[in-house]
């Protein structure tokens, strides 16, 4: 069963990843969401305005009144910029399972901090939620995203074709990664 206790701070050694706050739109704007070269590998496209923004954030910062929210913005110790959003999503509470997924800012990309915010989060997510399975996909034309997932421990268990259309109209096949609790616990050598 997931033990659900809301988002809470998580450190490692180059990031913190905490809750985001209104004052942190501009910065999603400018950083991440109104970037074509982010938004071409997410679902939802670029954003125009700072008001698209402004309209997300509020919604991300009103989920935190509950506690089956898990939503993280990634802030860099050094210098304590805000390059990028994780989030665990799809709780299914028959079978244990989840899913994740995240962005970072383009200026970051190839820096290890997709790697590093990962594995912070998959390891919260298996050890202090017990969550079951923690799933991810990524589009098969961003293959960083997915050697991302296999840093973290993650398995690609498939591709789905044609299962996200970006902004362009263009149909993208996805592959699908996951990883098992009893995974994590064999590659760490030890119990939970």
């Amino acid at each position: 069963m997931i033990h659900f206790d809301g988002t809470r701070a998580l450190e490692t050694d180059r990031l913190i990843l905490r809750k985001m706050c209104l004052d942190d739109t501009q910065s999603v704007f400018d950083h991440w969401l109104s970037d074509e070269r982010v938004s071409d590998h997410r679902v939802s496209p670029a954003h125009k305005t700072v008001v698209d923004t402004k309209m997300r954030m509020e919604k991300i910062v009103n989920g935190y009144d509950s506690n089956e929210f898990y939503y993280w913005g990634i802030v860099l110790k050094d210098g304590n910029d805000l390059i990028g959003e994780i989030d665990l999503y799809n709780f299914d509470p028959s079978t244990g399972n989840c899913e994740v997924s995240y962005s970072i800012g383009y200026d970051w990309w190839n820096k290890g901090y997709g790697t590093e915010t990962l594995k912070a989060v998959v390891e919260f997510a298996f050890i202090h939620m017990n969550v079951h399975k923690l799933s991810a996909v990524h589009n098969t034309d961003h293959p960083a995203s997915g050697r991302i997932m296999e840093k973290a421990g993650m398995k690609q268990e498939g591709v789905i074709r044609h299962m996200t259309r970006n902004a362009k109209g263009e149909f993208k096949d996805c592959a699908v990664y996951g990883m098992l609790r009893e995974d994590y616990v064999g590659q760490k050598g030890g119990d939970t």
